[in-house]
């Protein structure tokens, strides 16, 4: 008979090895079944923590925004597009650190209240900058949105850092849209330097929130 003595499961472990499990198998071949198989334990222990895979993706979200700001307090000398530009960048750098960062993200839910402190910091700053409330939410749900979407899409041909995606080849794109060569060009536009061309998109839907409410 054993006398070792297991690491109680609970939601924080589960969630800690979802998101490392996530980078091997990705979005889809993240199971609870999977997950159970590298807690060893049988699925349905899980259910005592999580109702369905949903409410897991839930915590493990939560657990990406706890990762992200950590140790990364704000600056209260940030003017307003300082702070959506470090937001945002911060944002997706956090997401291409896991496989299917993005996805997980998009439509969770936070299982707390961790991103309220931040939230209310930076409704501040934008209100005391001259924004309304209202304009304060968009402007910061309109460049969140941007982000979310842009790395949902660079992850969908780079899943890591230095991946690629089979059919992602630009020279074979452009033989098969050679009758179409200002599309066929298009390409180096759209799935390469996604550095360049993430900073420049940012770029304009800030200087659009500035335009827009007269905050140049």
């Amino acid at each position: 008979m054993t006398t070792e003595r297991r690491t109680p499961l609970d939601r924080q472990r589960v969630a800690d090895t979802a998101l490392r499990l996530l980078n091997v198998v990705g979005l889809e071949g993240l199971t609870l079944r999977a997950i159970a198989k590298e807690l060893d334990v049988k699925a349905p222990a899980l259910y005592w923590h999580f109702k369905d895979k949903q409410a897991l993706l839930d915590e493990m979200a939560t657990e990406m925004y706890r990762r992200m700001t950590a140790g990364t307090p704000l600056d209260p000398a940030d003017t307003w597009r300082e702070r959506l530009y470090k937001a945002n960048r911060g944002l997706r750098a956090a997401l291409l650190g896991y496989r299917d960062g993005a996805r997980v993200f998009s439509g969770s839910r936070f299982t707390g209240i961790e991103h309220a402190e931040q939230m209310e910091d930076t409704l501040r700053l934008f209100t005391a900058s001259g924004f309304t409330l209202a304009q304060a939410v968009r402007a910061t749900s309109t460049t969140y949105l941007y982000t979310l979407g842009f790395v949902i899409e660079e992850q969908g041909v780079q899943p890591l850092p230095g991946e690629r995606r089979e059919g992602f080849d630009l020279d074979e794109r452009a033989r098969m849209m050679s009758a179409y060569p200002l599309a066929a060009k298009a390409g180096a536009e759209i799935f390469a330097d996604y550095e360049r061309h993430f900073e420049e998109g940012l770029e304009l839907v800030i200087d659009g929130i500035a335009a827009r409410y007269g905050r140049e």
